[in-house]
């Protein structure tokens, strides 16, 4: 379902002023006036997959998301999305993904209802499936109480449960997930955690990008360790703790990308 092939993004280093003095920071993709934000990152996820995209910040996972979600496009390399090539076909991939990003904010003065109702149909949703979509994903999230309340007057939870439904409305077959449970509280992430089980088992492809190990043994099959926007690790949980002798996942990590430093 997703094939990600040689992927790289390289970006113009910024310029320094007259008189500024910019910290070296000791990372290997700085080269001159270049920085190669992520270089040759090859891996797939199949349909009912949960992959696990792992890394430290500044690693390169957004950027390898943004590039997938067609947001910004590869300086080489590509992906093949549900048999659509994201450089050659970057609107009919859009057509076929939901992208949730931690940075995504929502329209203050809409409510949470009239946010996903606007949402759907900017995907063409038919007017009767929409309503019973929004119908089945405000009771799978526990949203009836606060679907008529405008999103500046929500919670961080419900603000996060406001944005998995409008990345999912359309019903796309590929979905990612940057940080989903970031900053929410334990009964919202487990939601949350239990909302992308049954993506899963719609047999939906799911990225999911966290800091979090335990949400990652709970939930993917396989993961994808990016270090300096390389990639590290492809394989299962449970290959990545035999082989680096650990049996905890996140010391497993630890290990893994402390031996790839600088």
């Amino acid at each position: 379902m997703l094939e990600v092939k040689s992927l790289s993004k390289t970006f113009r280093a910024p310029k320094q002023k007259k008189g500024e003095i910019i910290k070296q920071r000791n990372d290997p993709r700085e080269s001159g006036k270049w920085f190669h934000a992520v270089q040759d990152l090859t891996f797939d996820c199949k349909a009912g997959e949960i992959l696990g995209l792992l890394g430290m910040n500044g690693a390169g996972k957004t950027t390898t998301l943004r590039m997938l979600a067609t947001a910004i496009k590869p300086s080489s390399g590509t992906a093949i999305m549900d048999g659509v090539d994201i450089v050659k076909n970057p609107m009919e991939v859009k057509r076929r993904i939901g992208f949730l990003s931690g940075s995504t904010g929502l329209y203050g003065r809409l409510t949470a209802e009239e946010m996903i109702l606007y949402y759907g149909k900017l995907h063409g949703v038919e007017p009767q499936v929409l309503k019973t979509r929004m119908e089945e994903m405000f009771h799978l999230l526990d949203m009836e109480s606060f679907v008529t309340r405008r999103n500046d007057n929500l919670s961080t939870g419900m603000k996060q449960k406001v944005s998995i439904v409008r990345t999912v409305i359309h019903d796309p077959p590929v979905l990612f997930f940057d940080e989903p449970t970031s900053g929410l509280d334990v009964l919202s992430a487990e939601n949350i955690v239990k909302f992308i089980r049954q993506c899963k088992a719609k047999g939906k492809t799911v990225v999911l990008s966290t800091h979090y190990m335990n949400e990652v043994e709970k939930l993917c099959d396989r993961v994808t360790v990016i270090h300096h926007g390389r990639n590290f690790f492809s394989g299962k949980p449970e290959d990545l703790k035999a082989e680096q002798g650990e049996t905890d996942l996140e010391e497993a990590f630890k290990k893994l990308v402390k031996g790839g430093q600088a």
